[in-house]
């Protein structure tokens, strides 16, 4: 088995990694947090939440505080999983 077997794709841009990343730390993170987090546009920073979505490694929940809209996200179970597994294949390639 090749040492870049569970090196997933999901998680190849760096908008993505940061995602995950602080979802892995945070039980939640909403849209203005992560876009000041990983300086994402709005556009760029949806796009990769929804690719994230697509995969179940993310669920979103939107709610109003007050009257503004808010979006949320945390990380799925599945989704915990897959990052550990491809943060440990990376290490793996480190030779860590």
């Amino acid at each position: 088995m090749s040492i870049i077997n569970n090196i997933n794709k999901a998680f190849d841009h760096r908008i993505r990694l940061g995602i995950m990343s602080v979802l892995m730390v945070n039980e939640s993170a909403d849209f203005k947090t992560l876009k000041e987090l990983l300086g994402a546009t709005d556009g760029n920073l949806a796009s990769h939440t929804k690719a994230l979505e697509k995969e179940n490694y993310i669920v979103v929940q939107k709610s109003f505080i007050g009257r503004k809209p808010n979006t949320s996200y945390s990380a799925t179970t599945s989704g915990r999983k897959a990052f550990k597994k491809h943060i440990e294949a990376i290490e793996k390639l480190l030779g860590k």
